[in-house]
């Protein structure tokens, strides 16, 4: 099987960068990631991909006279590593237009609800797990989805659920709902590494290449 060529995009330490890292040594998932791209030069996902000789590029959005010029920087990114797949690992821009029509239904993102609760424009980390604490939920989660040109409103490929009844802040929920994120995205960039994903009617479809 062709080794599918992945595009890591991050803004924080990279944790589930890591967790994706770990499945394609172990040989689980067929692909590789070819370039990690951050937004800003403090993130620390780029100190682990010096560990793992991953090239990364540093594109900060605010640069750049429009979203469309944005994107176009990351479209040449993307077409010179020859990418396949693009997977948000705690990546907190939006992604341009341009880049999600030309990547249709090959773009991931990972989200720490069970979508559509506490997702859209500015709900991210820490912002999730305090919205659930202060709403008293009982149930979290975490939702794989496929990018479109909405926040948080492409189609969704896995969800799972976390029992947060025995959290007392929103810390508790954050390392839960963390620890079942690290299982989850990577199955999920297995699964779109392996099968032909389909959508209809916003559902997901998921079946064998042919």
């Amino acid at each position: 099987m062709k080794l599918t060529k992945i595009a890591i995009f991050a803004s924080g330490r990279g944790s589930n960068f890591q967790a994706v890292q770990a499945e394609i040594e172990s040989g689980s998932i067929p692909g590789r990631i070819s370039v990690l791209i951050v937004d800003k030069e403090t993130a620390g996902a780029i100190e682990f991909a010096g560990l793992k000789d991953i090239p990364f590029q540093v594109v900060v959005p605010k640069l750049f006279p429009s979203s469309e010029a944005f994107g176009d920087c990351l479209l040449q990114i993307l077409a010179d590593y020859g990418i396949d797949l693009i997977v948000l690992a705690g990546y907190l821009k939006k992604v341009p237009d341009n880049v999600v029509r030309l990547y249709t239904n090959r773009i991931v993102n990972i989200h720490p609800s069970l979508l559509p609760a506490f997702g859209g424009k500015g709900m991210y980390g820490m912002r999730v797990h305090r919205a659930a604490f202060e709403r008293g939920v009982r149930v979290a989660g975490v939702t794989i989805h496929l990018v479109n040109s909405e926040y948080d409103e492409g189609p969704i490929l896995m969800q799972e659920a976390v029992d947060i009844s025995d959290c007392r802040s929103p810390e508790d929920i954050a390392g839960k709902v963390l620890a079942r994120e690290h299982q989850l995205l990577p199955r999920a960039v297995k699964m779109m590494c392996e099968k032909n994903i389909r959508v209809v009617n916003n559902r997901v479809i998921i079946e064998d290449f042919e």
